[in-house]
Order: structure tokens, then sequence, then C-alpha cells
């Protein structure tokens, strides 16, 4: 008897789940009790399982996260939870509606399959089918492609409908992404009305270039506008309240504590790559050769804090300048690195008269020097360094070339980013009087308080003791905590009540512009 009990049970187990015991399913008493209609009592699993297989088959091929709905099905018995839960009250309905306007957002309601969404719960509705197995492949499809618009809806309000890690070279913020865990989540959601409510963009900056969108004709302007609200839709790393923003094409840092904005100065950023770029870095691939080359200074957007302050910063010279610019300004006068207080070292050691080297030996692709200018006031850095933690090797600083920032284009550095007023950012990091007056003393600056006078003199007297070498060496400082960091992109925006545009100055809205097209 017990070898019988052992061999039937695998048996019963079967037939259980193939449903040839089970009463009738959930979607067969929701659809008889809704439409009075006794054909839905004879709902059968099995019969509609095998139509939800070939329907899912036939339509996952375009669905945008085809593994992830499969799995959510496979592990609810392929039951159609949505139409269950959200036909009879409306929410499929809601659905509907949500995306019929997401034209407001931007969208083409033809990405989100809307009129054969209609058009099936219209067939459900009409409730002419005279036999049950008529409507599996109605509940099926209306089921799948209702899953994938709600969870494409979703996703591209609440994370944009690109990742831009994906398609600019130097984008090196990480944003958040849709997970396969939250999108699971979405779908056992007890209500899709509350979860297409809460993902609608609530920011300031997002609405007003909504607005904006909704109330132009000019096809320019809207293109510009529908960009940007998709740079708004991307989920940001968090800054608080209180973070430094730089953005390239306005060609400006802010300091942000809440609404109020604490500084604002121009910026120059780094130049804009070569036109052809791509195709020259091709040629350079294949003939290895430094002229063939092509020049990229764009600087990287990045999310980091600034941790340190610089006074005296020196500065260590990227071997791409020294290839493309230092090797050939030593080659020309021979005292150019003398005169511009740069020191070369080699394997490490400091040559102690550069000026004596013979430049014909070296070739620029394989100089085995390195490059450090001093401290001083005709370092390139200026007298101000402000450091974040970056995989670019990217700062702020300040600059002994202040003409730069009389320019309307700005895109002029190698890549850091250099700022018009170092000293009152300084000051405004360290928010210590004390500190604040020995980051003064070391750029040769009267302290503000007058207690701090003497060491002041002190130093001073050093540097002027015409008996002993003073030699000017970086000094560096903590601001008073670390403080956000953004240096992000964006051409249009909202302030004082009015859309700012600025110019495409990387050529970063036309690569968006074309990642996006299928959505519009």
């Amino acid at each position: 008897m017990k070898k019988f009990r052992f061999l039937i049970l695998p048996f019963i187990l079967f037939v259980s789940a193939c449903g040839w015991f089970k009463s009738p399913p959930e979607i067969g008493k929701v659809l008889s009790e809704h439409f009075k209609n006794k054909i839905y009592k004879d709902f059968d699993t099995v019969a509609y399982d095998s139509i939800f297989v070939k329907t899912i088959d036939s339509l996952s091929g375009k669905f945008v996260n085809p593994k992830t709905i499969k799995a959510f099905y496979s592990n609810h018995s392929a039951e159609p939870k949505l139409v269950t839960q959200f036909y009879i009250n409306g929410e499929l309905d809601s659905l509907v509606s949500y995306l019929d306007q997401c034209k407001a957002h931007g969208f083409n309601p033809k990405i989100f399959k809307t009129d054969e969404i209609k058009a099936l719960l219209d067939e459900l509705s009409a409730n002419k089918f005279k036999r049950v197995d008529e409507s599996y492949p109605v509940i099926a499809k209306l089921e799948l492609l209702a899953a994938n618009a709600y969870l494409n809806y979703t996703n591209y309000l609440k994370y944009g409908v690109v990742n831009p890690r994906t398609i600019f070279s130097r984008y090196y913020i990480k944003v958040r992404r849709p997970d396969s865990a939250g999108m699971i989540n979405l779908l056992n959601s007890t209500s899709l009305l509350d979860t297409l409510r809460s993902v609608q963009p609530k920011s300031a900056q997002y609405k007003a270039l909504q607005a904006a969108y909704l109330n132009t004709d000019a096809y320019d302007e809207k293109r510009i506008l529908l960009l940007n609200m998709e740079r708004f839709r991307w989920k940001m790393p968090e800054t608080g309240d209180n973070y430094v923003q730089v953005n390239i094409p306005d060609f400006r840092l802010t300091w942000l504590d809440k609404q109020d904005t604490v500084i604002t100065m121009k910026v120059c950023v780094g130049g804009r790559r070569e036109n052809g770029y791509e195709e020259k870095l091709k040629a350079f691939a294949k003939s290895g050769n430094l002229d063939d080359k092509p020049k990229n200074h764009e600087t990287p957007l990045l999310f980091s804090k600034i941790n340190s302050i610089q006074a005296n910063p020196i500065w260590n010279i990227p071997v791409s300048i020294a290839q493309s610019e230092i090797y050939w300004m030593a080659r020309k006068d021979p005292y150019y690195l003398s005169n511009s207080n740069i020191k070369v070292y080699y394997k490490d050691k400091l040559i102690g008269e550069p000026d004596t080297i013979n430049w014909n030996r070296y070739s620029r692709d394989k100089l085995p020097f390195k490059f450090k200018q001093g401290s001083g006031g005709g370092n390139a850095l200026g007298k101000f360094k402000f450091i974040f933690d970056n995989s670019s090797s990217i700062y702020l600083h300040d600059t002994n070339n202040k003409n730069g920032f009389n320019l309307t284009n700005r895109a002029i550095s190698h890549g850091c980013v250099r700022i018009e007023k170092p000293l009152q950012f300084a000051e405004l990091l360290v928010k210590d009087s004390y500190t604040y007056d020995k980051l003064r003393a070391e750029v040769d600056l009267p302290p503000i308080d007058s207690t701090h006078v003497k060491w002041y003199k002190k130093r001073m007297a050093q540097k002027a003791d015409t008996l002993k070498a003073f030699q000017l060496k970086p000094a560096w400082f903590a601001p008073k905590k670390n403080v956000p960091l953004i240096i992000t992109y964006i051409t249009a925006w909202s302030q004082n009540d009015k859309i700012e545009y600025r110019p495409d100055v990387y050529g970063m809205d036309e690569k968006l512009w074309t990642a996006m097209k299928k959505f519009r």
C-alpha cells in the first residue's frame, strides 16, 4: 500500500498542475460574474496556457524586457493577472488613457501599441464570444500587450527612454536604470492607477519644460525642449540640497542651497572634439601615427564630491599635452621649459638643466620624460586647484589667463574646468575665518581677521629674505565638509519663469535626438 501511494502521488501532482482537478480559475469567475455569461465557467487553463505560450512567443521579440515578462508569467502559471485584477475595476482603461496622453511627454502612443490594446478591450467588452475558447487569444494578447505597455510607460517616465552611458563616451554619471526586480514589483502592483500617477515627473524644471513644449508649434524649439525633458527624467545621483553644478553649455558654475544661489560664476570647459573625430580615430588606430590622432578635450560629465583645495598647485602635465604641445615648444625654444617653470623628469629623477636636452634624439610618441610645472604666477592652474575623486583626472582650477572668461564660447580648455572666482569659491568651501586667512596667506593676500596679521607678516618676511631661498610649495586645505559636484549638460531649462536656451556645444543634442528617434 505504501508503494502504491508513492506511485500515485506524482500522477496526482501532474494532473493537478494541468488543471484537471482545479475549480474554475479566477479569470473565469471574474468574467463570468461581470458579463453574467456562463461560458467563462468552463475556462480551461490547459487550453488557455497553450494559446498563451504561442502568443508570448509571437509577441516577445518586440518587447523591451521579454525575459522579465516571461519570468513573471512563468512564476504565475501564465495567469492573466492584469486582466483579472484591472479589467473589471476600469484600471486597464485608465492605462489606455495615460498611454493616449503620452504625447504630453513627447512620446508617440504607437510605441505602446495603444490602438491594439483598445481594440482588444473593446472585443472583450463586447461579450460576443459563443465559446469560451474564442476568448483565450484575446485575453492572452490583451494581458501581454498591457503588461509590456505598462512597464515601458512606467520605466520611460521614471528613468528616461535612453541610458546616456550607452551613447555618450564621456558620460560617467551613474544614472539608475530599471531592473528586473523593480519591474516584477510593478507587475505585482495592487493598483495600476496609483503607479501611473506616482511616476509622473514632479520636478519644477520638468513641468516648466513640458508646459513650454505643449505651448509651441516651432519644430526646433519642441525638439530642444523634448531633449531636455528626457535629461530631467534620468535618475541622477542624490546631490542633496547643497551642491555645486557646472553646466557645460551654459559655461557656468552655480552653487545651490535648496532653491537659493550661493554663488555663480563663468567657467571655461574642454574644447569640442575635432570634426570627423570618429573617422580620424579609426585612421589613427590603423596608422599609430600621432599626427593622425584627433583632438578630444571635451570635459566629461560626472558626479563626485569636492574634498580638498590646493593653493599654489603643481601641474602634472598629461602625456597627451606633453606630446602635442610641450614637445614642440621645447624644440622651438630651448629656454621654454625653464622660462615656464617646467621641470623635466627622467625615470622619476629631476633633470637639472632641461635646456640642454637634445630633442632631436626623441620622437614625441615615445617621450621618456615627465613634465611638471611648478607653483607660481605662471602656472597654468593659477593659484587654486579644487579636487574631487574621478577617473579622468579632472578638477576645477584657477587660471593664469583670465581672458578666456570674456569669450562667448568658453569651450577652450584641455578638459578641466577653469573657474572665474576661485578665491570666493575657496572661502565658501572652508567656511572658517582662520582657515581662510591661512589660505589667503599662501597666495600673498593679507588676512581678513586683524588678529592673523602677525603670522601673515612672518610669512612675507620669509619670502623676502634674500639670504634664504624661499621655495613656493603647494599647500593643502580641507573644506568644512565635502560638497557634491555634478558636471552636467543641459541646453534648455527654466529660470525666472522663462526658458533659457544654450548652444549644443559638444553636439550631444544631436546624438541624443538620434537615440530617441524610435520613441517619437
